[in-house]
């Protein structure tokens, strides 16, 4: 007979709250923001009850843990709404990459530098890659010549994260903003 599957209990996120605080006494912090020192936790609660607030456990892994009078609802969303503004702050940081031939025309050039240094100036990283097809193999210091061209040109607004590297047929090159 098979055994019934059994799920894994669900863990509670945030922090304990009223009857899930498990310490025999607490540090103690009413609605005020008054400190009233190591107090029982039974008597903590009771006071948070008296105020129609919760218990929030605040530092859990302090001895003896540090609770809170307040309301746990509203804790709750003030701490989802600081998260999702941190989230929101955060940048980040894609590789753009551009593709060029060892025999690039200068105006073909002039184009794609402008994406790169468009690129840079939104915080983006660069991947130059340089394809050879056929006998441009034979001549790959052409290629090396164009991505140090590309080099010099961005000195000022980038470094050069990985230098220019053979792998196969095609040649590559990442730059980083500075």
């Amino acid at each position: 007979m098979r055994r019934p599957h059994r799920a894994a209990p669900a863990v509670k996120e945030g922090p304990r709250a009223n009857k899930e605080i498990t310490s025999a006494d607490v540090q103690l912090i009413d609605d005020q923001g008054e400190n009233h020192g190591i107090v029982p936790t039974a008597r903590a609660l009771e006071m948070a009850a008296e105020a129609g607030l919760d218990l929030v456990e605040i530092a859990a892994n302090s001895k003896p843990p540090v609770c809170k009078i307040l309301d746990h609802g509203k804790f709750k969303y003030q701490a989802q709404k600081k998260a999702a503004e941190a989230r929101k702050k955060q940048k980040t940081v894609d590789v753009k990459e551009i593709k060029m031939r060892p025999n690039i025309d200068i105006h073909d050039y002039e184009v794609k530098m402008r994406s790169v240094n468009r690129f840079f100036e939104e915080g983006d990283k660069v991947k130059v890659t340089m394809r050879f097809r056929g006998r441009e193999m034979a001549h790959q210091e052409l290629g090396m010549q164009v991505l140090m061209r590309v080099k010099e040109a961005t000195k000022d607004i980038a470094k050069v994260e990985m230098p220019p590297k053979l792998e196969g047929r095609q040649m590559t090159m990442v730059l980083a903003p500075v």
